[in-house]
């Protein structure tokens, strides 16, 4: 080859690489830890509102399930690509004080389920709206940035239609 073909070669090559997506683009250990965190967050919150869906009597209650399992796959979706390209494996169910607590949502019936089901809600969300707060405070990914504050918002609705429902059971 001559050294010009060589180079535009090279060139060519630089040029196509741009273009390419960073499939393994890094991220920071605590970007890591916060989407893996937000990912079992979601599993946590469809398990619950699926047996809530079935188990609730009050039908605000059922309501507000059927909104949690349809949001909460929609946030999943949305940040599977970070997951993939970060080659985190996410969580296919409930964390073990998940579990417990839906050992303990299947022992209650009616207004004692609605109203656990919902404590649990606003807890869960409260704690999540912490954490998606300070991420996207923190992160230095902007694509990463704007789907947590997506996730934020959304979170931040959840919590207080979950706690409006609380003052009304």
């Amino acid at each position: 080859m001559t050294k010009t073909t060589q180079l535009t070669c090279c060139m060519a090559l630089g040029l196509a690489a741009t273009f390419m997506p960073a499939k393994a683009k890094a991220a920071t250990d605590d970007d890591k830890k916060f989407l893996a965190m937000a990912a079992q967050s979601d599993q946590n919150e469809i398990a619950l509102s699926k047996l809530a869906e079935e188990k609730g009597t009050n039908p605000a209650v059922k309501m507000f399930a059927e909104k949690m399992v349809t949001e909460h796959t929609k946030m999943t979706e949305s940040m599977k690509p970070f997951a993939e390209s970060w080659a985190l494996t996410p969580p296919t169910g409930p964390d073990a004080d998940h579990q417990k607590e839906l050992d303990k949502l299947n022992g209650l019936s009616g207004a004692d389920f609605d109203k656990e089901y919902i404590d649990q809600m606003v807890t869960d969300h409260s704690k999540a709206l912490s954490a998606f707060t300070s991420e996207a405070k923190d992160t230095k990914d902007a694509k990463f940035r704007a789907a947590v504050i997506k996730g934020k918002t959304a979170v931040a609705a959840h919590k207080n239609m979950a706690y409006d429902l609380k003052k009304k059971l």
